[in-house]
Order: structure tokens, then C-alpha cells, then sequence
């Protein structure tokens, strides 16, 4: 299967879950407050399967267009309603009730989140420590003293048991340009304490790799550049490339290790190169055109081939998560709030002009990103539309009218004032949260293409 072919499946997949998850909380809730649910919907658009429930005959519908859905609900305001029915209108209910039930669809995608990392801590989460190499030199980690073996601990005071939190929390603290305290444990075992000056660094969320622009450099062990596995379709597979290959050199370069295979070819998509491989028959060349990758970084090379880790190999940095059901619950709360956060802090700071509009993506690189992780395993995806329903539910809270957050800032306005907003004022917001959202829409495509294009 090709790789825009598995990119858009999973894109489709990753869509479909979370407006389902999202509407099916509005529609939930909408039915446990007494209100008649007229359609349920995945996706606008011409209906491509549609089914009338023996309850109230609501209709639930799949769309063509998968961007989106919506819970259509009987309401006075946009149409009759039959005397026997008025208890039953959305709009006759009062404040909380309508409050709850918009609110119940952003709730449903943190719900996801939380379900999804709940299940991969009770099966287990394969990550890694935040353990060091040498850092590069001139750079804002190598004037802060860090050292290879070193392993960061805590960043301000906040704990960092693996290198995601230390990255997140790192990007966080960067934000405000100042100089951190980040605490180590050397590979002596010594408490240390390292100032790491972030004024002069900027946005750390630029390129997607912030340990690259501080100078930081993750340990990683020595593994040889033996190719373990082919994906189909891809380009190593379409070189001839085979399980058990050993890469000897690139275009006439030595390959001493798997870290500067995968370096080479990153740095050259769409590149044609000649490689020599070591196998059982002996030594061969071959021709090999890595596919062009978009991702945060840019355009990378990918040629579809996964390394051989000895069995034996001494990795210290790779380290299992794995809870009992009380306690994965417990971290798939704090993981959901965490990262939920961290989305709303990056969307203000993007407002404001602290953070890069750049970070702001759209279908095409959410299509690149979920065909990635469900190349990798199913936890690599899962954990993928965890994140992205996590922005779901932060972007849907957003107080811009037509998005759920924008019905709040109404019904929070109604409370305040006694009666609810004119629906001339509500009809003018309700065009200024349609101008937002299409601007919106635009930046992300624009990036995407520029991402295309680089």
C-alpha cells in the first residue's frame, strides 16, 4: 500500500473517530436533558448512508465531506415546533442545560484523550529518558556546562521523567526568553544544576526539533546499519533493498552506524544515491531515490526500511511506562491536562506573537502525521489522535462564535445580562466567527503547502 494511500485512510479514520466522539457527546448529553435530537451527522454534505432511529426518528447520516458534523436538534428558532414538543426545544431549555450540552462535545474529545493514553499505559508505553550525549558546541547548552551521560531530571522544578516532558516543559520555560535551571544527574550519579540561557534563542517550537536549537543531544546507541524490515511500496523496497542488508556506504561514504545512514538520507529527498550493501551473496549496488517526507522539520528523505536492533544492545534511555488500571487512569488524566495546557498556552502565545503561526497545520500535514504513526504501530497512532483530539476540544472552546466556545460566550452573556443577545447581534457574530474560521482554515492550508514546497 503506498504511502499517500495509507496517509489518507488514516487521516479518514482519525477524522471519523474524533467527530464522532465530539458530536456524540453533544448528542448524548442533548438526549439526557429531555431535548429532541433531530439529525446526527459525520460529515457535510450529500449524504452517502443515512439510517431513521425507532426514537424519535432521528436521523444519523455519513457525509461526504468528512470535516467535520454536527447534531441537528429541534429548535424554535429554525423552524415550527409542535405545541406537544416545546418542552423538548434545545432553545425553551434553560442556561445550564444548554450550557452542558455544547460543552459535552469538547468534553468528549478530552474523554478520547483520556481513554487512549489509559489504554496505552496499561498495555505499556515504550519512551525514552531524557539522557544526553555531548552537546553541540557554541550553543546555549554547551555555555551551561551540560555533559555526555547527563541526565535531565527536572526543568524549574517541574519533573521530567522522559525526554517528551523534558522537550514540552523546555518549550514552555523558552517562551519567556529567560535563563532556566535545569537539574541533571551525572553519570557519576551527581546532583547538578545547569543555567541554560533561552534570551537569545527565540522560538523553540521553529524547525520542530528545540533540543536543535539549544544545542541538547539525546543519547543514542551505537547500532549498526542493518536493515531489519522493508516496508511495501516504499522506496528501499523499490531499490532491491532486503531484511539483513548491512549499508557499507552512501554514494561512496563510509557507514559506520544506522544514525548516519538515517542522516544521509534524510537530508536528501527525491536524491537519487548509490548504496553498497553486504549480504549473504556478497557485496552489491544499488540505486536508491528516497520519497520526499513533510514534516515540522520540512521535507526529509524516507526510503521505507527499519534498523536491526541487536538483542543485546545497552540502551539506557529506553525505558517501558506501564501502569495498573487505577493508576493509568490517574496518568491518562494528568498526561490529557498537561498536554491540553500546553495546546492552549502554544494557541495564546500564537496570538499574541510569542509562538510561530507556522505551528498552525492543516489536512495535509495531519494526513502526513497519521499515516506516519499508523506506519509505525498502532500505540504510535493512537497516542497521535489522542494529541489531535486534544486540539479539537481546545479549539472548539475558543470563544468565536459558531464554534462550541462562541455558543458559551452567548449563553455566559444571556446570564450576565437576564435575556440573551438580539439575533441581529448574534447573526453579525455569527458572520465575524465565519470570517475567523475561514482565515484560520487558509493559514493552515498555506502552511502546508509551504511545507509541500520546501
Amino acid at each position: 500500500m503506498s504511502g499517500t494511500l495509507i496517509s489518507i485512510l488514516a487521516l479518514l479514520v482519525t477524522l471519523g473517530v474524533l467527530i464522532a466522539f465530539h458530536e456524540f457527546g453533544h448528542f448524548w448529553v442533548a438526549r439526557r436533558c429531555g431535548v429532541k435530537v433531530l439529525k446526527f451527522s459525520i460529515g457535510f454534505g450529500t449524504p452517502i448512508w443515512s439510517h431513521r432511529g425507532r426514537r424519535d426518528g432521528t436521523e444519523y447520516i455519513i457525509a461526504a465531506v468528512p470535516l467535520g458534523g454536527y447534531v441537528q436538534m429541534l429548535d424554535g428558532r429554525e423552524g415550527q415546533v409542535p405545541p406537544q414538543d416545546q418542552h423538548r426545544a434545545f432553545n425553551n431549555q434553560s442556561i445550564p442545560k444548554r450550557v452542558a450540552i455544547v460543552a459535552a462535545g469538547p468534553l468528549a474529545n478530552f474523554l478520547f484523550a483520556v481513554m487512549a493514553f489509559t489504554a496505552l499505559y496499561l498495555v505499556g508505553v515504550n519512551t525514552v529518558r531524557p539522557l544526553l550525549d555531548a552537546p553541540r558546541l557554541n550553543t546555549p547548552a554547551a555555555e551551561a556546562g551540560f555533559q555526555a551521560g547527563d541526565l535531565i531530571t527536572a526543568v524549574d522544578g517541574s519533573d521530567t521523567p522522559t525526554l517528551e516532558s523534558a522537550i514540552l516543559i523546555l518549550i514552555d520555560r523558552g517562551m519567556s526568553g529567560d535563563i532556566i535551571t535545569v537539574e541533571v544527574e551525572t553519570e557519576l550519579g551527581e546532583t547538578r544544576l545547569r543555567q541554560l540561557d533561552l534570551r537569545e534563542v527565540g522560538d523553540l517550537t521553529r524547525g520542530g526539533r528545540p533540543f536543535d536549537a539549544l544545542g541538547l543531544v539525546p543519547w543514542r546507541p551505537e547500532v549498526p546499519a542493518i536493515i531489519d524490515e522493508v516496508i511495501p511500496g516504499g522506496a528501499a523496497e523499490a531499490a532491491g533493498l532486503r531484511a539483513g542488508d548491512l549499508v557499507v556506504s552512501v554514494d561512496g561514504e563510509p557507514v559506520h552506524n544506522w544514525q548516519r545512514w538515517a542522516e544521509y538520507v534524510r537530508a536528501r529527498p527525491e536524491q537519487t544515491m548509490t548504496v553498497e550493501v553486504e549480504r549473504i551473496e556478497g557485496r552489491e549496488t544499488l540505486t536508491l531515490t528516497p520519497a520526499a517526507l513533510l514534516t515540522e522539520e520540512g521535507t526529509i528523505g524516507r526510503v521505507g526500511a527499519m534498523v536491526r536492533t541487536p538483542a543485546d544492545i545497552d540502551d539506557p534511555s529506553r525505558m517501558t511506562l506501564r501502569y495498573g488500571p487505577l493508576a493509568a487512569i490517574g496518568q491518562g488524566m494528568v498526561k490529557t491536562w498537561d498536554m491540553t495546557l500546553f495546546t492552549a498556552k502554544m494557541m495564546g502565545r500564537m496570538v499574541i506573537g510569542q509562538a510561530s503561526l507556522e505551528n498552525i497545520s492543516g489536512p495535509i500535514t495531519i494526513a502526513q502525521y497519521a499515516g506516519q504513526t499508523a506506519s509505525i504501530s498502532l500505540a504510535a497512532f493512537l497516542s497521535f489522535m489522542a494529541l489531535v483530539s486534544i486540539s479539537l476540544g481546545v479549539i472548539n472552546l475558543l470563544p468565536i462564535p459558531i464554534l462550541d466556545g462562541g455558543h458559551l460566550l452567548y449563553y455566559f452573556i444571556e446570564w450576565v445580562r437576564g435575556k440573551p443577545l438580539s439575533e441581529a447581534a448574534q447573526f453579525v457574530g455569527q458572520r465575524i466567527g465565519l470570517a475567523m474560521i475561514i482565515m484560520l482554515m487558509g493559514l493552515a492550508l498555506f502552511n502546508d503547502f509551504v511545507r509541500l514546497a520546501v
